[in-house]
């Protein structure tokens, strides 16, 4: 490959994908983002209880 290629522009016209083939994917990809969802809710529950407890640690009772 030549240092000063230009790089050419592809642009996908159609894609062909058998219809029971396409469910299957996604009811994969419907599986595969629960466990997701349950790690990013996991997260956020845990960064919200984060700001939560130094919110009380913070709080001045007057």
């Amino acid at each position: 490959m030549e240092p000063n290629h230009l790089s050419e522009r592809v642009s996908i016209v159609d894609v062909r994908m058998p219809f029971w083939s396409m469910v299957v994917f996604l009811v994969k990809l419907s599986i595969a983002s629960i466990p997701a969802f349950l790690i990013l809710s996991a997260l956020g529950a845990a960064v919200f209880a984060l700001l939560g407890w130094l919110g009380a640690l913070t709080r001045t009772w007057v």
